[in-house]
């Protein structure tokens, strides 16, 4: 029998809550389909750190990296100040760990849970990309004259050739690896229907960020041909956002950098239903990876039972599907789907018309 081991970071607020579900229908899958979980539990987080001063041991970085894949609930504490534990925890493994990419799935499940007029499941299912290592993120830059009605504060996006082709190579592979799913807007029809063709967007600024923008463009110009199944195409971000509302039927899957893709995803959640059902994974496909809900720790739900766990759910059909159990990953993700359509009232925290124990105890059930 396969066995996994994963580490576990419960994390702050509601994080511990819809973790404890999220391994429960990964144990009720791994049952399933005939494999073995081996959780390996870390406390880092806020009570942590205001017991200790410490956020992330140095040591804990080398043992995370022994672990192929790491499940995360939530960072943020009410009495901690806003960018400690997001930074000290949540940025470290990504930077230490090279988790180079954030993917972040995108579907409506059920057409009332969408905002938007009109649009179904059958409009909203596309995948971004996003580089997780570089961009504005990467904390280069500084201040000057700190205090003073002179301050200078200046943020630097760093963009290596070597983070930016990484990162179009693996989304040209997702691409790919979708060509044969979904009738994708833009595309010939007799293409789709011979699964010919899949389309790929890059999102950036080219018209403004002529720097940054143009190596990403250059890039993706030059790798294209060796992608022939790929349709390309190129869109700025704040028109990204506005064809999210009015036209999220013509994506597929987009990649950008890390700024954009931070708030694309955002966005992108709203249309899939909101934060209750959005996960995602910070990719290092020859190391060690991270899955999450996309929700914050929501600490006003804390120990009310009413926190909605299926982005958890999700995050971990996602991380079996990255170790592997490509099956166990879809079962989850069907088993969540038919959830929501026969018994959950709202996607809402505390208007589910379950708790989060039965919401979880629901989808293992259904696999």
């Amino acid at each position: 029998m396969k066995s996994y081991d994963i580490a576990v970071i419960g994390g702050d607020g509601t994080g511990p809550e819809v973790t404890r579900e999220a391994l429960k229908v990964s144990e009720a899958a791994a049952k399933k389909f005939g494999f073995k979980l081996n959780w390996h539990h870390f406390d880092f987080g806020g009570d942590r750190y205001l017991r200790t001063g410490e956020v992330l041991p140095d040591s804990a970085v080398s043992e995370l990296r022994k672990f192929r894949a790491i499940y995360l609930g939530a960072v943020g504490h009410p009495q901690v100040k806003p960018g400690i534990l997001e930074k000290g925890i949540l940025l470290r493994l990504r930077f230490e760990l090279e988790q180079y990419i954030n993917l972040r799935p995108v579907k409506l499940y059920r057409a009332q849970d969408c905002p938007i007029k009109d649009k179904g499941p059958e409009h909203v299912d596309f995948i971004v990309v996003r580089e997780n290592n570089e961009g504005l993120y990467a904390g280069a830059g500084g201040n000057l004259f700190k205090g003073t009605p002179n301050e200078v504060a200046v943020q630097e996006s760093i963009n290596t050739r070597r983070g930016v082709d990484r990162c179009l190579k693996y989304a040209f592979d997702v691409a790919k690896k979708r060509r044969n799913g979904a009738a994708w807007k833009g595309l010939k029809s007799e293409d789709v229907a011979a699964g010919k063709t899949s389309q790929l967007t890059l999102c950036g600024k080219t018209n403004v960020l002529t720097y940054a923008f143009d190596l990403w463009w250059r890039g993706f110009q030059e790798m294209a041909p060796a992608h022939k199944s790929v349709k390309t195409d190129y869109a700025h971000v704040d028109a990204i956002c506005m064809w999210f509302v009015k036209n999220p039927e013509w994506f597929d899957v987009i990649v950008t950098d890390n700024m954009f893709g931070d708030i694309i995803t955002d966005l992108a959640a709203m249309i899939q239903g909101g934060l209750g059902v959005a996960a995602g994974g910070n990719i290092n496909p020859e190391g060690t990876s991270m899955f999450e809900p996309m929700g914050g720790s929501a600490p006003k739900y804390t120990g009310q039972n009413v926190i909605n766990p299926l982005a958890a759910i999700n995050a971990a059909g996602m991380m079996l599907d990255f170790l592997g159990e490509a099956e166990a990953g879809v079962a989850i993700e069907t088993s969540v789907v038919q959830i929501i359509n026969t018994k959950i009232q709202s996607l809402a925290a505390g208007r589910m018309g379950h708790s989060t124990t039965e919401v979880g105890d629901l989808v293992a059930a259904a696999l």
